[in-house]
């Protein structure tokens, strides 16, 4: 055989291989974005995107999913996940879900952007969030006065980290234009971008703040998992995780809305009377990446935040109209009709 021949039939043959490849990493990035699956129920298929999937903020979700609520519902539900909340939301808006687990303040935004989304379970009454300093950073990063010329750490940009930091920023003198802003995701991300210096700092949640912690790689400077955290942080309970979904969406199948509001509900009811021990055995092993007894005391950190009924707080979403408009420029001169925001209306048939 030539030698001409020979060379072109591997470079063909390295081309083939090339775009089995390429074909097998698609597969798995797409089923990475993906959880385990539907619900089980034979009723309408319901997408629904997570602001990350494996964040005890959003444990609800999949918890739901694992305990056979939606499958008793009678209602078909797929869990996908991005890594953070805008991301979710992007999603919501471009009609490739159906509902949101995230933040509730993404409704009041979207609303001044002409988008009508509303809460329907309110599965949060504080944020969760909690916001770290590293170890090298900590001797001049003692409290949000000390952000200006920081690198802080946020999901994504314009995500309810990068609302929440800029309001701790702005509340105690700092402009958001004198502080940065760096995208870098959850979890392996986080944690890293934590150790390489390449953030001095950052808001994020469990279990990610109980490895950083684990490792003692950094500190917490404040906490937001609790009602008294809430208050103190941002004056006043401040709801986040939640259900949302496009208001023309939930007028036009409030049959299966009330569905999926019965199954949240019904889990926010069982992780009241469980412990954080039962709840982490719930859920996927590979949640607990810091290890299983890491991983319930994450949880345990985090269960104040959860709401036991799905019902909204009375002066929630005040509180959150109010922190937006403190340093966002859409939101600061708009009028929003918060009512337009969430429903009780699901919550209060579920009994």
């Amino acid at each position: 055989m030539s030698r001409n021949r020979l060379t072109v039939r591997l470079t063909a043959a390295t081309a083939a291989l090339v775009a089995l490849t390429a074909l097998s990493g698609c597969a798995d990035e797409v089923s990475s974005k993906a959880t385990e699956g539907g619900g089980g129920g034979k009723g309408e298929k319901v997408k629904i995107m997570v602001g990350g999937i494996d964040k005890v903020i959003y444990l609800p979700a999949m918890l739901s999913q694992r305990l056979g609520y939606f499958k008793d519902e009678g209602v078909n539900v797929e869990l996908l996940s991005e890594p953070a909340g805008i991301d979710a939301t992007t999603s919501l808006v471009a009609g490739n879900v159906q509902g949101v687990v995230g933040f509730y303040d993404h409704t009041l935004d979207l609303q001044t952007k002409g988008k009508s989304v509303e809460s329907v379970v309110q599965l949060a009454q504080t944020p969760g969030e909690v916001e770290i300093v590293s170890n090298k950073a900590a001797g001049d990063l003692k409290s949000p006065k000390d952000f200006k010329g920081k690198k802080l750490g946020v999901t994504g940009l314009g995500s309810s980290t990068d609302f929440l930091t800029k309001y701790l920023a702005v509340h105690d003198g700092v402009a958001v234009d004198q502080f940065t802003n760096v995208a870098v995701g959850a979890g392996q991300t986080f944690i890293s971008a934590l150790q390489k210096g390449s953030i001095d700092g950052g808001m994020t949640t469990d279990p990610t703040v109980a490895q950083i912690l684990d490792k003692k790689l950094g500190k917490v400077l404040v906490d937001m998992r609790t009602p008294e955290g809430s208050k103190q942080a941002l004056g006043g309970l401040y709801p986040s995780s939640s259900l949302y979904m496009n208001t023309d969406w939930v007028n036009g199948h409030k049959e299966t809305v009330q569905k999926l509001t019965n199954a949240f509900v019904r889990t926010l009811k069982w992780m009241s009377t469980h412990s954080a021990k039962e709840i982490a055995a719930k859920m996927p092993s590979d949640y607990a990446q810091g290890g299983e007894g890491l991983y319930a005391q994450a949880i345990e950190s985090t269960l104040p935040m959860f709401t036991k009924d799905g019902r909204m707080p009375a002066d929630g979403p005040a509180t959150v109209q109010r922190v937006l408009k403190s340093f966002n420029p859409n939101l600061k001169d708009a009028t929003i009709d918060l009512k337009k925001t969430y429903t009780t209306d699901f919550v209060e048939k579920t009994g």
